[in-house]
């Protein structure tokens, strides 16, 4: 399921995510306060969508786990679309603002990575939201901030810089929803991850059993792949895709390593 930020009121968006004066919900003269806020919609949402996914998201949804009408949402958020910028950019702030650099831009920028790679997983619903159409928001605009800081201590010019930003984005989020999907397999799934791989396996074997002469590569590739363990709860491929994460990282990090030492020759 693909989410689209940016969809709402640009406006309204903006006033929200950066909590202008004007924003959502503000009253004046006599009266009772407001017995909601921005705050507590948003985080209602991030709950509701941490347990059900984006799918199960609607302002009535919200509104219910409040213990309000959904009409009195509205006051404080105009929609779903604004909420859903307001869910992405909120979750965000659980990340840090920056980080140590005494030990070099390399350790820093691998805790980054580690750091927004579990965030993504506690949150498999973030990387639901295309990255297509930023949000925007200040917490957002954070991890960026964050990551660009590590990265300059490299030298490496800002043309180069932007770019090896959007790979590091792309392999965080791309491995957080592989993580993400493997787990909804296994809880969808009637049997084990070991018995499902068994059974595949064996039934690839018996209409394709030339599969290594025709496909040398493939076999070549997975023959030194740990196998699936039966008494792993963590799915399999949630294995392979932290541990690939961990060597395309390194991979990575090295590649800009090379870079650095190319700029200075």
């Amino acid at each position: 399921m693909v989410v689209l930020a940016g969809q709402g009121d640009p406006d309204r968006s903006m006033a929200l995510l950066w909590r202008a004066p004007s924003a959502a919900g503000a009253r004046s003269g006599p009266g009772p306060k407001p017995g909601l806020s921005v705050e507590a919609i948003v985080e209602a949402a991030i709950a509701l969508a941490d347990a059900d996914g984006m799918a199960g998201l609607s302002m009535r949804a919200v509104a219910e786990r409040l213990g309000v009408t959904a009409m009195a949402l509205y006051t404080y958020v105009p929609g779903k679309h604004e909420l859903i910028d307001l869910m992405y950019d909120g979750a965000h702030a659980e990340l840090p603002a920056g980080y140590d650099l005494s030990e070099g831009w390399r350790a820093a920028a691998t805790s980054w990575a580690m750091d927004l790679v579990r965030f993504c997983v506690r949150h498999p619903w973030v990387p639901q939201v295309s990255f297509a159409r930023p949000v925007l928001g200040p917490n957002e605009q954070s991890v960026l901030e964050a990551l660009v800081r590590i990265l300059r201590e490299t030298g490496l010019p800002a043309a180069v810089l932007r770019r090896i930003v959007s790979l590091l984005f792309y392999v965080v989020r791309g491995t957080a929803q592989t993580v993400a999907e493997s787990r909804l397999a296994a809880a969808a799934g009637r049997i084990s991850e070991q018995e499902w791989w068994s059974s595949r396996s064996a039934a690839l074997r018996a209409v394709a059993p030339d599969f290594a002469q025709r496909f040398p590569m493939s076999a070549w590739l997975a023959s030194d792949g740990p196998a699936p363990r039966a008494d792993d709860s963590t799915p399999y491929l949630e294995q392979e895709a932290m541990e690939a994460f961990g060597v395309g990282l390194t991979v990575l990090l090295d590649g800009i390593e090379a870079a650095m030492a190319k700029g200075r020759t």
